[in-house]
């Protein structure tokens, strides 16, 4: 009687584990449709995480310090312990501060930066890391596109030129993750000067659906006719709570709400994941 119990539970265990392992898959499957825009909790920073269909994966910049492997786990799954490309959009401290933790804790397949050098220290741990560990490494410029799978890209449009000798905001790295007929527009800290030159270059071609506020909401970015240019139907604001910088600025919150496009902020909603079907992107509830 006892072996036939014993049997019987092992019989039983099976089963669920088959059922658990059949239904990850299927989640799996259907997860694979679908891309994800990650505008991680930082505090007063940038990270983007973008998890494409399939599985490829890309961060942009990492926020000002190891908080981005805490916000990592919370979106990435538990197995996934590599990064395809990692993207420093520029050297300012709470766009790179967390590029180093994520270099050790993860295999980062990656690295892409505009190619100008900042005042502190974070500029060399990266670089070490990137020898240390043997990471590709580009310089990104216009034209250049990442392909992540399953449809989705990551389209450069600045910087067009040499950045070396800019201020480092000016030569942040502008770029549209492209997914469908679906579209995120990523300026990192880029001022209104470089705005009005991706509107003369592009046109309304840069019309997104999703639009991250340059520098944290700054009114030394978003002017008005890169705003209308862009024309989305949804605008991020990654800032810290009550910080030193009074991002976003009045201005730029007048702005949007002139034009009726809602807003999303880091320091009201935490993380604020983005979902895209390649027809429609929405923010996820």
């Amino acid at each position: 009687m006892f072996k036939i119990q014993r049997i019987h539970r092992y019989f039983l265990l099976t089963l669920f584990f088959l059922f658990v392992v059949f239904s990850y898959l299927l989640y799996l499957k259907y997860e694979d449709r679908y891309l994800r825009v990650y505008f991680l909790d930082v505090g007063q920073g940038d990270a983007i995480y973008i998890r494409a269909p399939g599985g490829h994966d890309m961060l942009v910049d990492g926020g000002p310090g190891p908080i981005v492997i805490r916000r990592l786990s919370e979106v990435m799954p538990f197995y996934d312990r590599s990064i395809d490309v990692v993207l420093e959009t520029h050297p300012d401290a709470d766009h790179i501060g967390g590029i180093p933790s994520v270099m050790k804790r993860f295999h980062v397949g990656l690295f892409m930066e505009p190619g100008v050098e900042s005042g502190n220290v974070i500029d060399d741990e990266i670089r070490r890391l990137r020898n240390e560990n043997g990471i590709d490494s580009i310089l990104a410029r216009k034209h250049m596109n990442v392909n992540l799978g399953g449809g989705a890209f990551f389209d450069i449009l600045y910087p067009d030129k040499d950045v070396s000798y800019l201020e480092t905001n000016t030569a942040s790295i502008v770029g549209q993750v492209r997914y469908g007929s679906t579209t995120v527009m990523l300026n990192g800290d880029s001022p209104q000067v470089v705005e009005r030159t991706l509107v003369r270059q592009y046109g309304d071609t840069i019309q997104s659906d999703v639009l991250k506020a340059g520098h944290h909401g700054s009114h030394t970015s978003s002017g008005e006719g890169y705003v209308r240019a862009v024309s989305p139907n949804y605008v991020v604001i990654s800032a810290g709570l009550d910080n030193r910088y009074g991002h976003p600025h009045r201005e730029v919150v007048d702005l949007f709400n002139t034009l009726g496009i809602p807003m999303f902020k880091t320091y009201e909603l935490g993380t604020i994941e983005f979902i895209s079907d390649g027809k429609n992107i929405v923010p996820k509830k």
